[in-house]
């Protein structure tokens, strides 16, 4: 079977060998703690693994603030490391935001949720038009993502599947939940025939996914950062509405759903270059918005414009 025929996993008798218990006895055991603790015990439980990781993980703890360093070089080392500290506590509850948007039952999940401004996306749904959410690589992007369709405002997911398939089986029950779909991640023809079609995409333009279909433009302080250019290409072909998303945790510890601004009339989908810097912008407006809950954990500017990969930014 092709990986862009990939569809939703069946359960079987084979998901029960041995090889698999590990995952079960895993996700079995997140599903008790997320659904058996109050809510704010278990972000505690998952803020304090991610302390542990603080400690335990120097490589990415280092990476983090490199990432930080190049990204902001004028903040001083106490902020960077104050933001380091919230980064990893966040990479803890990571585990916990997920059990909750794959294992809770939407009554429940839905009191978790501030519908703080997605009017124009309910506007873009009245009218028909497809719609382009860029969201980020937030630690709380699983609970982002369901949000939307908890709310009434489902979408597809741009997807690769795990090569566990018991994981696979657990994961697209849980990316799937109330209403959501998914789309795998190089079928570009049935996400342009979803968002023509005038569907929801959520889409993840924040990352450095290497030189292929690459440009490099500013992100923060960093004048060259490797940057998709996936956007242009699905606003060009789809004529859909481009919006920048998010889903960040306040500080009680609910989640404010925003999709406040579309950007497609000034966005530049002939020039890929042109494009990417222009989404950039947004991207870091909403990256701003709550920075010790974006996944500074990955070597955001390790591509080089030579083709290469940085040697150095990284030491």
């Amino acid at each position: 079977m092709s990986d862009y025929n990939v569809g939703k996993p069946e359960f079987s008798v084979s998901l029960l060998h041995p090889r698999y218990w590990g995952v079960w006895f895993g996700f079995g055991l997140l599903l008790l703690i997320v659904n058996m603790l109050p809510y704010s015990m278990s972000l505690k439980l998952g803020q304090s693994l991610g302390k542990l990781a603080l400690k335990f993980g120097k490589k990415r703890l280092h990476i983090a603030r490199r990432n930080l360093e190049l990204a902001f070089p004028d903040k001083p080392a106490d902020e960077i490391e104050t933001i380091l500290t919230e980064n990893f506590k966040n990479t803890g509850a990571a585990l916990i935001e997920s059990g909750i948007a794959w294992f809770w039952p939407t009554w429940r999940f839905r009191r978790l949720l501030i519908n703080k401004d997605t009017r124009p996306l309910l506007e873009h749904e009245k009218n028909k038009k497809g719609a382009l959410l860029c969201a980020v690589h937030a630690f709380n992007l699983e609970i982002c993502a369901r949000g939307f369709a908890a709310l009434g405002m489902p979408g597809y997911g741009v997807y690769r599947p795990h090569t566990n398939a018991a994981y696979e089986f657990i994961q697209y029950r849980g990316r799937t939940r109330d209403g959501n779909k998914l789309v795998y991640r190089r079928d570009l023809k049935k996400m342009i025939r979803v968002l023509r079609q005038g569907e929801r995409l959520f889409y993840l333009p924040d990352q450095d996914y290497g030189h292929n279909q690459s440009v490099f433009v500013p992100f923060f302080a960093v004048q060259d950062a490797c940057t998709t250019t996936g956007t242009s290409i699905l606003a060009y072909a789809s004529k859909c509405a481009i919006m920048p998303v998010s889903g960040f945790r306040n500080q009680d510890g609910k989640y404010e759903l925003i999709a406040d601004i579309s950007i497609e009339d000034n966005y530049p989908k002939k020039d890929k270059t042109a494009a990417a810097a222009y989404m950039n912008k947004y991207v870091e407006e909403v990256i701003l918005r709550a920075p010790e809950q974006w996944m500074w954990l990955h070597k955001r500017f390790k591509s080089l414009p030579d083709g290469t990969q940085s040697k150095t930014r990284y030491q």
